[in-house]
Parts: C-alpha cells; structure tokens; sequence
C-alpha cells in the first residue's frame, strides 16, 4: 500500500475494498449496495465511488444498461490482494454459517455446502481457565484423558501452554508437560478440567519441535497421465513438477495425514490419490525426528 492509500481512514478503506470485491467477484456495484452494507447515506457512498475511481483509474465504469459500476477491461486490484481466496473465504464461511450474509459481501450468492465434520466439544470454563493462564505467562493444572494405554482414566497434569494448533478437525495447545518434561500436544476436547495457575514451565522458545520447520515436497502421482499430472501441478501451484510446504516440524504429521501422505500414497491409486511425498525418505526421518513414524 502507498503512503496515500495508509492515511485513508479505515472505515473508509474497508469501503473502498467493498467495492473492489463487487466489481472484482460479483460482476458490479451500486451505491445502494454501499448503504445498505455499511449504513452510510447516498452522500457518502457517492463519495466512496468517486474516491475509488481516482484511488483506481479505470477499474470502475458505469453502464448505464445496468445502472451500476462494473469492472472496466484493464481492471487490476489494488485494495485486495486476496485473489480468488478473498472470495472463496467468504463463501465458505457462509457455508458454515460463521458470517451473516449481510455481512459477506457477496451480492449474489450461490447455494454453497460444507462437508460435514462431527462437532468437536470444547468445555468454555477451561478454554477460559486456560486462556487466562497463556496470556499471564503461567502453568495450569489440566484433567486430560490421555488415549494411551498406561493412563485409561482422566488424569491431572501440569502443563504451560505457549500456542495453539488446529489440524483441520480438531484444535490442540501446544505445551510442556510438567509431568513428562516434554513438549506436547493436548486436545482442547480431552480437557475436562482445569485449575490451579502456578509457576511457568519451559517458555515455548525451547519447543525446537515448534520453533523448526521442515519442507514437505508434493508431486503427482507417477501414475497419472501427462494432462492430468498438469493440472495436479497447476492445482497444487507446483513448478518443475513438485511444489514445498514449509510446515513445523510438531504440525507435520498432522499436515501428512491431513493430505494422505503417510503410508504410501504411491501404491494408492491415482484416480483417488492425487499426489505424492517427493522426499519421503527426509520426511520419514523428520517424522521420526518430531516423535512420528510413517
């Protein structure tokens, strides 16, 4: 963003990124869809659409056919810098009813659905309890249920948390474990309990499973054809045929199972299984490296 763009005032701004969305994803704009989104009076709206204009030459044109700005043929984006995501967010957030639709932005809004995971239950008390502890610094005694075979009942245990995780289905706090004296991951679905602040543990700095990173490298499937290996590339924004994710290294497995790469995806068959680990060698070493195994 320029230094002229910065002093725009924020309301102003998020206005100004309204109007973007519309003419970049939703094929137009009104000043009636300015009121009627933000509150602001015809004035004002007028206003916003004159100051986008000269903000962004040429990417706002009125027809007068449908009465509305549109996209001119040079647009470029110059508030939002989303691409498609800045959209695709959006909707899925509607198809998980995390935003009213008054407040999306989007105009004309396609039937949209989510597949459907199980509700993961999280107690409020000890979400509270152990928020409260993180933002002072401090350990917290949690009740877990370990899924291990040596702990089968609920068991207390200190722990000081230093950062949260979310693998795609459930959240975990990232935290040293007083009783064990090892960093670990406890899901917040497991607490049943929570008490007693006291003394911090090890500060998350010392959690190098965390604090290191590893690159998982994806390709196609050998399996598949040239085209379709293409557009696996193209989906995946692969170059020279493989494509890294830089992930910690206390995340990884998560990130692997979540993608279906351990195991070996390679005998799968490529019409379900899209792609590959292309180092897996290093990433079974890194595995066994952050307490996992392939």
């Amino acid at each position: 963003m320029s230094g002229d763009e910065a002093k725009i005032n924020w309301s102003v701004e998020r206005r100004l990124e309204f109007i973007e969305f519309r003419l970049s994803w939703d094929g137009g704009v009104r000043r009636s869809d300015i009121k009627s989104t933000f509150q602001v009076s015809e004035p004002q709206a007028s206003k916003d659409l004159t100051l986008y204009q000269e903000r962004a030459p040429g990417n706002a044109v009125y027809d007068k056919n449908l009465k509305r700005y549109v996209a001119g043929e040079a647009f470029r984006p110059v508030f939002l810098k989303g691409g498609p995501d800045e959209y695709l967010t959006r909707l899925r957030s509607l198809g998980e009813h995390l935003t009213d639709p008054a407040e999306s932005w989007i105009g004309q809004q396609p039937e949209v659905d989510i597949v459907v995971t199980p509700a993961r239950e999280v107690s409020d008390e000890c979400l509270r309890v152990i928020l409260s502890a993180y933002r002072r610094s401090a350990s917290i005694e949690v009740l877990y249920q370990s899924m291990s075979a040596d702990r089968p009942e609920p068991l207390w245990r200190r722990i000081t948390i230093h950062a949260f995780g979310y693998d795609g289905f459930r959240w975990h706090a990232r935290a040293f474990c007083h009783l064990t004296e090892r960093f670990k991951d406890f899901l917040l679905p497991r607490i049943i309990g929570a008490r007693d602040m006291g003394a911090a543990g090890k500060p998350g700095a010392d959690d190098y499973l965390w604090q290191e990173h590893f690159a998982v490298r994806i390709a196609p499937h050998p399996d598949l054809s040239g085209d379709q290996k293409a557009i696996v590339a193209r989906d995946y924004g692969m170059t020279d045929g493989s494509s890294t994710l830089k992930v910690r290294y206390a995340m990884l497995f998560y990130v692997l199972k979540r993608l279906n790469l351990l195991g070996e995806p390679e005998k799968l068959p490529a019409r379900s299984q899209h792609i590959v680990l292309a180092n897996r060698e290093e990433a079974a070493v890194a595995l066994r490296k952050a307490d996992f195994a392939l």
